[in-house]
């Protein structure tokens, strides 16, 4: 069947993904329960978020000899060993608070490497199975999206009737499941320059991902501008709305249903999107629908008194968000040549996330120093003022013209090279962080 491979690698991360937005829940939930502590819920999550970013700037020619789908699977089967660590010694009371770090540290480093490797996969897996790459990638969305409709709720129901660490188990079960469906059902892809890439030292292979990020003017500016934004939206999935959630409204409830709303209206919008993605205008959609999706669910938790609103907004910025990732993921695959993938979206990815671990540092001590409700208009106004970007640039107007037009840097050898970011939250085709929180 063509399309059993691409098939089999979605349903993979469907599975993974409803484990992550159950986790994504229950981690600062169970770190804030147990601590007491919103620094400390600030720290597990940049403790998580550092290594993962270091992994993905780092790991792309280490992908490139030991093969893209191995390490997927590898990474996966480790995660979830780290991770069931968690729950099994909370339960037997040896959970201190450096060892929770030190695992969480773990799965944030072995996510990067599996990530990273994911990212090449797909456009091989959609190469093979013939559709267009835009639709591909929407679909791709769509079904994060989804499962961030699914897993959050679920999560909160189930924190709130069993326990967070229950959660952290389930999500442990999912990486297990993920790595097999891929060990078993995704086929492996061809190895671009192979001769080449086997050959080729590593600090040279690094460095040219770099180069090629440098030279494509709209890739460096996408990657820039979800650094901001992905710091922003971590402050807000880790800290920020856990903490408005818990202190304000006193149920972990309140912060699935946040995740909730925001994923139907995403899911809504991106069944539209995927119907008509190969003919819309790229860069309007795209800086539109990243303006509207940003700065208002901030503001609205800090000046809202009725939950209903808070909704709203939410649901509201996840019809708007529900094109931004496609088309992120869509330019970036366009953009960078195929042997240079691994490094350039790595690249990508742990630039455009670096972001992501201070966010949750920072908006720890910014709630602890000032407050909730100055915490999130600080954060609101960085993420507004980023996204007015790309209506004052001509450079973002690349997004419309195909690939051959563009006339990017010229892609040099897999020994020379030069290259492009995607951002979207970080590297190319990963696509911005999910403003309900962050994913995995």
């Amino acid at each position: 069947m063509k399309r059993q491979g691409l098939i089999a690698l979605l349903t993979a991360e469907v599975v993974s993904l409803v484990g992550s937005r159950m986790s994504m829940i229950a981690l600062p939930w169970f770190t804030l329960v147990t601590t007491g502590s919103a620094a400390r819920t600030g720290i597990v999550a940049f403790v998580e978020m550092l290594p993962y970013v270091l992994a993905c700037g780092l790991g792309g020619p280490l992908l490139d000899r030991l093969g893209h789908r191995r390490v997927s699977v590898a990474a996966d089967l480790g995660s979830a060993a780290a991770l069931i660590a968690v729950p099994v010694l909370h339960a037997g009371g040896q959970l201190h608070f450096g060892v929770l770090i030190t695992l969480i540290g773990v799965v944030g480093l072995l996510r990067g490497l599996g990530d990273t490797a994911k990212r090449v996969v797909f456009p091989e897996t959609v190469a093979a199975s013939g559709m267009e790459l835009t639709r591909a990638t929407s679909l791709h969305d769509g079904l994060g999206r989804l499962a961030t409709l699914l897993g959050a709720p679920l999560a909160s129901v189930l924190i709130a009737t069993l326990d967070a660490s229950t959660v952290l188990a389930i999500d442990a079960a999912t990486f297990l499941v993920a790595g097999v469906i891929v060990a078993f059902l995704v086929p492996g892809v061809r190895r671009v320059v192979a001769a080449v890439t086997d050959r080729e030292a590593y600090l040279p292979a690094l460095r040219a991902g770099l180069a090629f990020l440098r030279r494509d003017r709209l890739m460096l500016g996408i990657t820039l501008l979800l650094f901001v934004t992905n710091l922003a939206d971590a402050a807000y999935g880790t800290v920020l709305a856990p903490f408005w959630a818990n202190d304000v409204i006193g149920s972990p409830v309140a912060l699935g249903a946040l995740s909730g709303v925001f994923a139907v209206g995403a899911v809504l919008g991106n069944v539209v999107f995927t119907a008509i993605a190969p003919r819309v205008p790229r860069f309007a959609v795209f800086a539109v629908g990243f303006l509207i999706a940003g700065a208002p669910r901030f503001a609205i938790l800090s000046v809202a008194d009725a939950l209903w609103v808070v909704y709203v907004v939410s649901f509201v910025a996840g019809v708007s968000i529900s094109a931004v990732n496609p088309i992120l993921g869509a330019v970036s695959y366009e953009r960078v040549p195929e042997h240079l993938r691994a490094r350039v979206l790595g690249l990508g990815q742990a630039i455009g996330w670096g972001g992501m671990p201070l966010g949750s540092l920072l908006a720890g001590w910014a709630v602890q120093g000032f407050g909730l409700n100055t915490a999130l208009l600080i954060f609101g106004g960085a993420y507004l003022a980023v996204t007015v970007l790309p209506f004052v640039s001509p450079t973002w107007r690349q997004m419309n013209r195909p690939p051959a037009a563009q006339n990017p840097a010229p892609a040099a050898s897999a020994v020379d090279p030069a290259g492009a970011v995607d951002p979207a939250g970080a590297a190319p085709a990963a696509g911005a962080a999910d403003p309900a929180g962050v994913s995995r």
